[in-house]
């Protein structure tokens, strides 16, 4: 019986990864019952979406996110190729997890993407910097087949793009990021004291 129930288990996971290899999700952290819905809308290869997540996101996971008060959602707005092809290489991973539960290491490439943006976001050779993105991708455990496999995905592509089109019509954002807490733009400085003042008067 025990053999039995691990087959299935097995079946399930196939056909989760089968029914989702093509869909780009919303990649989203923190409780749905959060207070507080923080939406950013940013291009991977944008300098200013790097600041404002490095500056705050981790500050703002330990401090509202882990405790249940604010849930966070990475939005993809890509500007250029190279975003689009990062977003479907972050997207892949997102996929290769399926649980719920490893959202904090999907979110930890992301923050990895950031950080190393002045490296792979530079010149417009583009094989050479989906070499660059793949190779952020290894360190996370993505195989250089997989990945190759999301970048040829034109669904995929077209998910994202969809994305894109949807918030421009829904939010009519005109740069990069566009932060959007509880429905209303927030157009402060990237400083998380000022950031959090917003998000205290939400409570």
């Amino acid at each position: 019986m025990k053999e039995i129930n691990n087959f299935f288990k097995k079946l399930l996971v196939i056909f989760l990864f089968l029914t989702t290899q093509v869909e780009s999700k919303i990649l989203t952290i923190g409780s749905s019952n959060a207070k507080v819905t923080i939406k950013v809308f940013s291009s991977l290869t944008c300098p200013h979406c790097a600041t404002f997540h490095n500056a705050i996101f981790d500050k703002l996971k330990m401090e509202y996110i882990d405790k249940g008060l604010v849930k966070f959602e990475h939005h993809p707005f890509p500007l250029d190729l190279a975003a689009l092809n990062a977003e479907i290489i972050l997207g892949c991973k997102a996929n290769s997890l399926l649980l719920p539960e490893n959202t904090k290491q999907i979110f930890k490439f992301l923050s990895e993407i950031y950080n190393k943006q002045t490296t792979w976001a530079v010149g417009s050779d583009i094989i050479k910097i989906n070499k660059m993105i793949k190779k952020i991708g290894l360190d996370f455990n993505l195989s250089e087949k997989e990945m190759d496999n999301c970048l040829e995905n034109e669904k995929l592509q077209d998910k994202i793009l969809e994305q894109r089109i949807d918030a421009q019509k829904k939010y009519k954002i005109e740069s990069t990021p566009t932060i959007i807490v509880n429905g209303k733009k927030y157009s402060g400085k990237v400083d998380y004291e000022n950031f959090k003042k917003v998000i205290e008067k939400q409570f």
